[in-house]
């Protein structure tokens, strides 16, 4: 045998690489299950219509409060119209079933009242 095959064979130990690709496909195994326990888990959680149904309350709150201080101190509405349409499509999101239609028109009305915001925030400054 050449000398570094043989001092790679003496080197390294075949029984330590084994154990050690039997420890990671333990950690894989373990963290797999006990992150597809905590997934489902929280899934549960935030699957739950209240969760949805608080948030709209506090994005509806927050939305008065700051779109409507925008527009006694900037004078613009266009900032607070945007705002208000997102709010609406995020209420519209919540009349659909779970799937991808619901998740689409909450994220479209959470954009557009991102994007009230934005625009409040810069017309204030």
């Amino acid at each position: 045998m050449p000398y570094m095959t043989t001092a790679l064979w003496q080197k390294w130990s075949w029984d330590g690489l084994g154990l050690g690709l039997a420890g990671l496909c333990l950690m894989h195994c373990l963290a797999t299950a006990i992150f597809l326990v905590a997934l489902a888990s929280a899934g549960g959680i935030l699957l739950d219509p209240v969760v949805h149904e608080t948030g709209l309350v506090l994005a509806i709150g927050f939305g008065l409060l700051a779109l409507g201080k925008g527009i006694l101190q900037h004078g613009f509405i266009m900032p607070a119209a945007i705002g208000a349409l997102g709010i609406g499509v995020m209420s519209g999101a919540l009349s659909l079933p779970h799937g991808d239609g619901e998740m689409f028109y909450t994220v479209l009305g959470v954009i557009l009242l991102a994007l009230g915001h934005d625009l409040n925030h810069r017309a204030a400054h």
